[in-house]
């Protein structure tokens, strides 16, 4: 006798209702992690490799000129790789998520899935769960490991070049030669320095400070009225900040005191030793401030940042556009899940290629606009926050807009 029965229907969950309110994973979502987890590490590696090969051809000329052994060479690469992550990252998450979803679209494997019912929404909920905790990795890494890894592969090779200095010095005094000067024995640590600190009236121009001997030589402070007219300047051979104390010392200099109206010398005083209590600029925050903005660490740029936040200066903003742009850049994950899905399962008459090409093109034109917004907001066109959210929100609107055209 035959059955009439209806067979029951496959369901792609245990639990009575497939969606977010049942805790756990079921198959579906398994599936879809482990084959895009395996595809994300083996780029992450791969990428990683690449960038080792590129560090290497960079600095490791440099490293064995100035006598540094094989520990502190392996030492160096350990401490700077991690700072490659955070770009990495972004690129290898867009490529195996390309690669896992048009194989899905490819075996058909998406057909089957919303024949059972399940919106696209919800056949990728474990890929969105995914890039939320990678929200929470790419915040990890902008805010701790990069600047680690930054700040301390850079101090490791400055201590290496310094030790190489210090090496090459003694070799000298040795042999009975004359000592290198502060110019040839500290190439490398010489910066000149022009620091304006407008919310105390003080602008700095120091001639050469050697990270060598912690020291600036040449050093004139002007201090200024309301007005922004001076009326002392303090001139110094040399001078050295006490981090500790949080005052400068100069030595061999002169301070004169002027008319602020007229600009008419009134009194000028020779010393040999003077210590500033009030004069409490940090040479490091002077340093940092003359540097690029990409080139400082997210902890850096929180320092400068920190420090002006109250002045209206077109030079902060560029740092202040970046700290924020750091940290928009923690929806990346979100913002690239949301650009792949769209292209890469496009209706089935589509070929994957084309939705690839298009994402990946999407990807670019992501950079493109963060460059723009970048450029708006150092210029001042655009708030700094703003500036640093506009292409993530242009992003987001255009996948939201792209899910909805969806069927």
């Amino acid at each position: 006798m035959i059955s009439t029965d209806r067979p029951a229907p496959i369901r792609l969950c245990a639990a009575p209702v497939c969606g977010f309110t049942v805790p756990g994973l079921n198959l579906l979502d398994r599936y879809l992690l482990r084959e895009w987890l395996k595809m994300l590490a083996l780029l992450l590696v791969a990428t990683m490799g690449v960038l080792m090969m590129s560090a290497l051809y960079d600095d490791f000329r440099d490293l064995v000129e100035i006598g540094a052994g094989a520990r502190d060479i392996l030492l160096y690469y350990a401490t700077l790789m991690p700072s490659k992550l955070s770009i990495v990252l972004p690129l290898s998450m867009l490529l195996s998520l390309l690669f896992v979803l048009s194989k899905l679209h490819r075996n058909n494997e998406i057909m089957v899935v919303r024949a059972a019912g399940l919106n696209i929404f919800a056949a990728t909920r474990a890929l969105w769960l995914a890039a939320v905790v990678l929200c929470g990795v790419s915040l990890l890494l902008n805010s701790r490991v990069v600047p680690w890894s930054d700040e301390a592969s850079r101090s490791l090779k400055e201590t290496m070049q310094i030790s190489a200095a210090a090496q090459a010095a003694k070799e000298t005094a040795r042999v009975g030669a004359a000592a290198p000067t502060a110019t040839s024995g500290s190439t490398g640590f010489l910066s000149a320095v022009a620091f304006d600190n407008q919310r105390q009236n003080r602008m700095w121009f120091i001639n050469r400070y050697s990270r060598f001997t912690e020291t600036a030589y040449g050093v004139t402070v002007s201090e200024l009225n309301r007005l922004r007219r001076e009326k002392t300047r303090l001139m110094a051979r040399e001078g050295r900040y006490d981090a500790i104390r949080r005052t400068w010392t100069f030595r061999d200099g002169r301070e004169m005191w002027f008319d602020p109206e007229s600009g008419e010398l009134q009194r000028s005083v020779a010393f040999a030793e003077k210590t500033v209590a009030h004069y409490n600029e940090d040479p490091q925050l002077m340093l940092l401030f003359d540097r690029k903005p990409t080139e400082l660490s997210f902890n850096e740029l929180g320092r400068i940042v920190d420090y002006f936040y109250a002045e209206d200066s077109p030079k902060v903003t560029r740092y202040q556009v970046r700290y924020y742009s750091m940290l928009a850049d923690t929806l990346g994950p979100l913002v690239i899940l949301a650009i792949a899905i769209p292209f890469a399962l496009a209706g089935v008459r589509v070929s994957p290629a084309v939705g690839v090409s298009k994402s990946i093109g999407l990807f670019f034109l992501y950079y493109i606009l963060n460059n723009f917004a970048t450029i708006l907001g150092g210029r001042g066109y655009l708030d700094p926050v703003w500036a640093a959210l506009m292409p993530n929100l242009a992003m987001i609107g255009l996948a939201a807009w792209l899910f909805g055209r969806m069927r």
